[in-house]
């Protein structure tokens, strides 16, 4: 993320417009597909690089008979300068609109945020794989998310063939590539699964180009993440006590699989660990797992107003937002995977007399482009951006924040990186903090170690999704519905590492270790005097058990 792809792209397309080895334009058409947020973002950088060179089509809203229209001008242009050579469009209105766009044929096609194509069964893919395109484009900066299967989806839309069919690559790569990596596997099987991992990175590269951050940092700010463990309140124990005794969802796992009802206790329990309001009106109706619960709640309780002190992570929010506030001029990105817990950040925000903007599904795509401009002005008073990791996680650009505080984890941990990488990009000047809330010794933390494990396997180029409904195990599936009350940090209990000594770290991480290593390898600190954010120290006696933090390099540029 932030290393030019977009650029790139534009230079390719600009380039095959106008030369080739006949010395006449290789192409005369070029389609560029993106998330709908992203629509405005390529129009704005495809009309700043090429200033007036080339006039793009942006399609970002209209009725069904005017996009059509402008779609059928666009396909039927040919010849050596075609007015409007770059059409912009969305990965849902490609769709239904593909049968237009399917009646003529175009030089190029850029997929961005690429990684929406792991499915080679949903309808968006075989509509962008029946288009006649000579050249195809996949552009990600998380490509390595997902399993095998969906890898090969990507590797096969840019280039059909190269890995065989599903059904071949399955056999040849990725049997034995899994059985290789299994914790019981045999020193011949892992032999084997390498050997194929290898053969496997040696076909892609033939048509991958990868490139990691490490580059970015020599011309980036610092950025200091931080994993903030945080207790449980006492409301939120007992209900959480009192739901894993109710609906028993451990007992509800059969043969390492997920039912319904075991992904409704997921959902429940993650909400639970954000704030009790959010799961109010299943106490209110005494569903399963919550019969009696009301009677947990204070007496003068209302889910009408925001209550930080019922929450551990709410509380500890309310506190880096109040000490950054008094003690810096920085702002603030609130990202969360749930737009209710984005209502109580807004509750939190009226309480305390915050100005802020919210950016949710429910948004325009050209009110998102004017809200982040206003946002990113230096002179703008707003003190918080609110996103919603799901229709914001990709390709904005918050600068004019230096702050963000992920308030839940999600499964795939390319989506929280996507999400962290709205601050620390190019053009920000300031120090970055990271912080990524977690509550101590439940699910979530089970979701982080899910994370870590996931992100070791996508070094070896593909990451083994490995996600909720099909490969846990049975002991990991049952160990989501546990709560560990006797830990600062269940994660850290895991490590057994080596370099703490009565949970006190008495020996620093290997001097490479940067933001990407395992966070074994970060600092490990189990009391304020450990952190080096002066923000996250003042807000440590609230209700924080445990901090993991680390920086992305040693700051060469002298920028504060």
């Amino acid at each position: 993320m932030g290393l030019g792809k977009t650029l790139q792209c534009i230079t390719l397309v600009w380039t095959l417009l106008r030369q080739s080895p006949d010395l006449k334009p290789e192409i005369d058409k070029a389609i560029v597909v993106s998330p709908s947020s992203l629509v405005r973002n390529w129009y704005n950088e495809v009309t700043k690089w090429l200033g007036g060179r080339v006039q793009p089509l942006a399609i970002d809203g209209g009725s069904k008979e005017e996009i059509d229209r402008k779609l059928v001008n666009f396909i039927s242009q040919h010849g050596l300068r075609v007015p409007s050579p770059v059409l912009i469009i969305s990965y849902e209105t490609f769709r239904l609109h593909a049968e237009v766009l399917h009646k003529g044929k175009v030089g190029l096609v850029i997929c961005d945020e690429g990684h929406r194509l792991k499915n080679s069964d949903n309808q968006t893919y075989q509509a962008l794989n029946a288009m006649k395109a000579a050249r195809r484009v996949l552009i990600s900066g998380t490509p390595i998310q997902n399993d095998l299967l969906e890898y090969f989806s990507l590797v096969h839309f840019v280039n059909t063939g190269i890995l065989g069919t599903a059904q071949e690559f399955k056999r040849r790569f990725e049997f034995p590539i899994l059985k290789g990596r299994d914790a019981d596997a045999s020193d011949r099987d892992r032999c084997a699964g390498e050997e194929k991992l290898k053969e496997l990175i040696s076909v892609v590269n033939r048509c991958l180009i990868r490139r990691t951050s490490d580059i970015l940092s020599k011309y980036l700010p610092v950025k200091i993440e931080q994993v903030v463990c945080c207790r449980l309140t006492p409301l939120q124990r007992e209900l959480y006590r009192l739901f894993l005794s109710q609906a028993k969802p451990a007992e509800c796992v059969q043969q390492g699989r997920v039912s319904m009802s075991s992904l409704s206790s997921i959902t429940s329990l993650k909400k639970l660990c954000n704030h009790p309001t959010l799961i109010y009106e299943k106490c209110v109706e005494g569903e399963d797992g919550f019969a009696g619960a009301l009677e947990l709640f204070p007496p003068a309780y209302s889910n009408k107003a925001v209550e930080p002190q019922l929450s551990g992570k709410m509380l500890v929010l309310d506190y880096i937002l109040a000490v950054t506030r008094s003690t810096t001029t920085d702002k603030v990105v609130l990202v969360s995977n749930y737009t209710q817990t984005l209502d109580l950040f807004e509750k939190l925000c009226r309480a305390r007399k915050y100005l802020y903007v919210r950016l949710d599904g429910t948004m325009s795509i050209k009110k998102r482009a004017k809200i982040v401009e206003r946002f990113n002005s230096p002179s703008n008073p707003e003190f918080i951006f609110m996103l919603s990791s799901k229709a914001g996680g990709c390709g904005l650009n918050l600068i004019g924040a230096n702050r963000l505080v992920m308030f839940d984890p999600d499964w795939n941990p390319a989506n929280d990186e996507q999400a962290m990488a709205r601050v620390w990009r190019d053009g920000q000047r300031k120090t970055c903090y990271i912080y990524r809330l977690v509550s101590t010794g439940t699910i979530e933390e089970r979701i982080l170690q899910r994370q870590a494990h996931k992100k070791a396997l996508s070094s070896c180029v593909v990451d083994e999704e490995q996600d909720v409904e099909r490969h846990f195990s049975l002991e990991e599936l049952k160990e989501l519905f546990t709560l560990n009350e006797d830990t600062l940090s269940d994660t850290h209990d895991r490590f057994r590492c080596r370099r703490c000594v009565n949970g006190r770290q008495v020996r620093p991480p290997a001097v490479d270790a940067d933001c990407t290593s395992d966070l074994s390898c970060w600092h490990h600190c189990v009391d304020k005097r450990g952190v080096r954010d002066a923000v996250l120290q003042a807000s440590w006696d609230v209700a924080v058990s445990f901090v993991f933090h680390q920086r992305s390099h040693e700051d060469q540029r002298g920028l504060v």
